[in-house]
């Protein structure tokens, strides 16, 4: 049974093969004209314009000028003659040459100005200012001593002050300065009153008042009591 199916089917095998060999040559044959009859994709390049050129017109020469002559000057062949003036130097002027004046100079003391020959011109010196110094006013003379004070006028004890005092102008006491004391007591005295007594006749610079001091001494004694 075996043999006889393989038999049958290689008879079977055999009598089908030259069909079979056919379609399958006729599937591909459709499958290739299919192929075949596909729209093919049309891929279009674009390619840039070319260059065109034209002739371009030269401008045109331009046109002869009229100023310049048709006939060119023709040189002057003539021969001149220059007559030049002659020159003279000026004057000679021996002013720059001459020394020049002397120059004025400070004017030392009782010293001559100038240097050279010449005439010396000698200035006399400026008078010195009058200085007068205060002095008591004659007024207010019997007001310049103290009053004795009364703690030494107890102990018995007589004594000194050397003050500076400073005038004004009008005349009047405006500081005093210590200068000895021979007690506390006395100068307090003396101060006292050469600020609200003494007057003076001010000094005076050429006539002018002007302030100055003036040292003075106070004596207290008994004896003057």
């Amino acid at each position: 049974m075996a043999y006889a199916w393989e038999g049958q089917s290689s008879a079977y095998g055999a009598r089908r093969s030259p069909v079979g060999l056919a379609g399958t040559i006729a599937v591909h044959a459709l499958l290739l004209g299919a192929f075949l009859l596909l729209p093919k994709e049309m891929i279009t390049r674009h390619l840039p314009p070319g260059i065109v050129g034209y002739p371009v017109p030269q401008d045109p020469p331009p046109p002869p000028n009229s100023d310049t002559p048709s006939d060119p000057a023709k040189p002057d062949t003539r021969s001149t003659t220059t007559t030049v003036d002659p020159i003279f130097p000026p004057p000679f002027d021996d002013s720059a040459l001459r020394p020049a004046d002397p120059p004025v100079g400070p004017v030392g003391d009782g010293g001559s100005i100038g240097s050279g020959e010449g005439t010396t011109v000698r200035v006399p010196d400026p008078p010195a200012p009058v200085l007068v110094e205060a002095a008591i006013d004659p007024r207010h003379a019997s007001a310049f001593q103290p009053d004795y004070p009364p703690s030494m006028i107890r102990l018995e004890k007589e004594g000194h002050v050397t003050v500076r005092v400073s005038i004004g102008v009008d005349g009047r006491v405006t500081a005093v300065e210590r200068l000895s004391a021979s007690d506390d007591a006395f100068w307090a005295a003396t101060e006292r009153q050469a600020l609200r007594k003494w007057r003076f006749r001010p000094a005076t610079r050429d006539g002018a008042p002007v302030a100055s001091t003036k040292v003075l001494t106070v004596r207290f004694r008994l004896a003057d009591l």
